[in-house]
């Protein structure tokens, strides 16, 4: 018997998110952001999405709130992961795992749009053939690389959370490459559903499997309205949104 339920929760908004809207909003080329991708932080409204998130956990009973959290290191989903937890009034430990990091871009990290297709042009029409699962970035992960190391992570977290209800803390690939492996789904089904609905800042999607074992099944999904007016507008498809 594996965990029977997994709350996944996409960091809170973080300053490359912003930069991001900013780069996209003026055409530049390159997303402006100070530090390497693993260090950028939360925004004061990604701050106050974790916070919602911590309050949101303080409202479920007993038979639903979470008994273990598993974050990625990065410290944009470690900082939601410890106010969330911190606003829960729960007295967990959160375990890091660098298996849950975000998808490494290479050499289209900190790009736009625009900018992928002015500085690396070959690259632009790589992915457009091999499509969003498989193209691989010199340097980065396709999400098929991702999935090799989501389903390790999902193996060891069976193994040690038999019939508990887990929070993980991650980022949006990272999320729909769970739903992808957990529900069985196809290449198809997993782009159809990204493409329809990017996961939001500080959103909860909940997967349940009563019993810990076979295939998860979605409860809810992407859903934020534990986050009042915290939303943020809708960011933009961006190779190096963050």
């Amino acid at each position: 018997m594996g965990a029977t339920e997994l709350l996944l929760v996409r960091h809170g908004e973080s300053l490359s998110n912003v930069a991001a809207d900013v780069a996209e909003a003026a055409h530049a080329d390159v997303i402006d952001v100070p530090v390497r991708d693993p260090d950028v932080p939360l925004t004061a409204r990604g701050v106050g999405q974790a916070e919602a998130v911590g309050a949101w956990l303080r409202t479920l009973g007993p038979d639903a709130v979470p008994q273990s959290v598993w974050s990625s290191p990065y410290v944009r989903a470690l900082q939601t992961a410890q106010l969330a937890v911190e606003g829960s009034g729960l007295a967990l430990t959160i375990c890091t795992d660098e298996r849950l990091r975000d998808r490494e871009l290479g050499v289209l990290d900190r790009l736009t749009t625009a900018g992928v297709e002015a500085r690396v042009p070959a690259e632009a029409e790589r992915r457009r053939w091999l499509g969003k699962f498989y193209h691989r970035p010199p340097g980065g992960e396709s999400w098929a690389d991702v999935a090799l190391r989501v389903r390790t992570v999902l193996v060891d977290l069976d193994r040690q959370e038999h019939g508990r209800r887990v929070l993980v803390v991650c980022h949006d690939a990272v999320i729909m490459v769970v739903r992808y492996i957990c529900e069985g789904l196809s290449e198809a089904d997993v782009l159809e559903i990204s493409r329809t609905a990017n996961v939001r800042n500080a959103s909860v999607t909940r997967l349940v499997r009563p019993d810990g074992t076979g295939r998860w099944s979605v409860d809810v999904f992407n859903i934020e309205s534990h986050l009042g007016d915290l939303h943020r507008g809708e960011p933009h498809r961006t190779e190096g949104t963050r």
